[in-house]
């Protein structure tokens, strides 16, 4: 039985790992697969057919815990323990539940103190008591008549929620904490630079856990401008973007890719990290710009500018950019006997310089941006850099 220290509006965890509000989804899977031999039977929940309406959940059905992710930026919002029975729980190093310890209202208050009446709702039969980041929610079926402001004695607490702000109905996900960083670089957005004819390159926000002068001691988080094009070397990347943290050897070809003569980029993928996709959760979600400028039909020949998003769908895209003129490239990812894919095929169509890969659901899987290199007369951005 898993032994957890409740730190309300941050986390749920012990000296080895901690689930902490704001944590991308990757993390969270790894502490998973790292303990998988104390924490097992894990389900991942999903909308199959509208990701984005749904919290993507991870339900440890073992230790009767969820963790509800924001469905756009892929971030733990709220922590939810929905059997006490399995898990023991404390607060500044004393349990409030335990094998030994119920959780009733009289310890509940005895651990946490006093707070704002508890609210009754007679569709669920609860009664929540709600602290700043933290609400207790206690069965009342036994009782005929709930009581106005009062939780009866002795009543049992039957969830538990961790989550930021004083109401549990309108949180959100933080920001990441700075102790999710470990030494790596995310990007927050990133921009598609193009002319008329296609994609030029990429201008990539990115954050880092940073020190010295230029960071802010309040938040100590270090916003970067950096910008790559077509053409770029190895060097140019390094220089633009740091070292890899991790190396992958994989025979797919992904993410930044060099042509293999002149070693300078050819391609840029970009991944939506989409659940129900083959590669789901190998890269964080890339949140992504593309501009276009879409020429309206007339005698006046007028244009309309729109933006591509992570989170536009093929049948949108293709009314704007028009239906590709040749059949899509199936992709099945299954090439041998034991490489299957569950999720289904996807396709590909090539349309203004762009590949999109589009999931069954009409979502975009990714989107492979390729174009001329960059000749010697396009000067390269300065790359800039602030905090907050």
């Amino acid at each position: 039985m898993l032994d957890l220290e409740v730190v309300p509006e941050r986390s749920l965890g012990n000296e080895q790992w901690e689930f902490a509000l704001g944590m991308p989804f990757s993390q969270a899977i790894s502490i998973l697969q790292k303990h998988c031999r104390i924490i097992k039977n894990v389900q991942v929940l999903y909308s199959e057919q509208t990701p984005l309406s749904h919290d993507l959940i991870l339900n440890l059905t073992q230790d009767g815990i969820k963790l509800l992710f924001d469905a756009t930026n892929q971030r733990l919002k709220v922590i939810e323990v929905y059997d006490l029975s399995k898990v023991k729980l404390k607060y500044c190093g004393v349990h409030f539940n335990s094998q030994a310890i119920a959780p009733t209202i009289e310890q509940i208050d005895q651990s946490f103190g006093a707070t704002h009446p508890g609210v009754y709702n007679p569709a669920e039969q609860l009664f929540h008591l709600n602290f700043r980041g933290l609400s207790f929610s206690f069965q009342l079926d036994s009782w005929n008549e709930a009581p106005k402001y009062e939780i009866p004695h002795g009543a049992m607490v039957k969830r538990m929620h961790i989550y930021t702000g004083n109401n549990l109905q309108e949180t959100k996900a933080p920001a990441m904490p700075l102790a999710c960083f470990m030494g790596n670089i995310f990007a927050e957005c990133v921009d598609v630079l193009r002319d008329g004819a296609g994609p030029l390159g990429l201008k990539l926000r990115l954050l880092t856990a940073g020190s010295g002068l230029s960071v802010m001691a309040d938040s100590k988080v270090r916003y970067l401008e950096r910008s790559i094009f077509f053409g770029d070397s190895c060097q140019d990347v390094l220089g633009a973007l740091g070292s890899p943290h991790k190396i992958f050897y994989k025979s797919e070809d992904k993410d930044i890719l060099f042509d293999s003569t002149t070693h300078l980029v050819k391609k840029f993928v970009l991944h939506t990290n989409y659940p129900g996709h083959y590669n789901f959760n190998i890269y964080h979600r890339c949140d992504f710009k593309i501009p276009l400028v879409i020429k309206k039909e007339g005698a006046d020949s007028q244009t309309e500018e729109c933006i591509l998003t992570t989170y536009s769908k093929w049948d949108q895209i293709q009314e704007l950019l028009g239906h590709p003129m040749e059949k899509p490239v199936v992709l099945h990812r299954s090439s041998s006997a034991n490489n299957t894919n569950p999720f289904g095929s996807t396709f590909c169509f090539g349309l203004q310089r762009m590949i999109f890969e589009v999931m069954q659901n009409n979502h975009i899987a990714s989107v492979t941006l390729y174009g001329a290199p960059r000749t010697t007369s396009q000067a390269r951005p300065e790359s800039s850099a602030s905090s907050h």
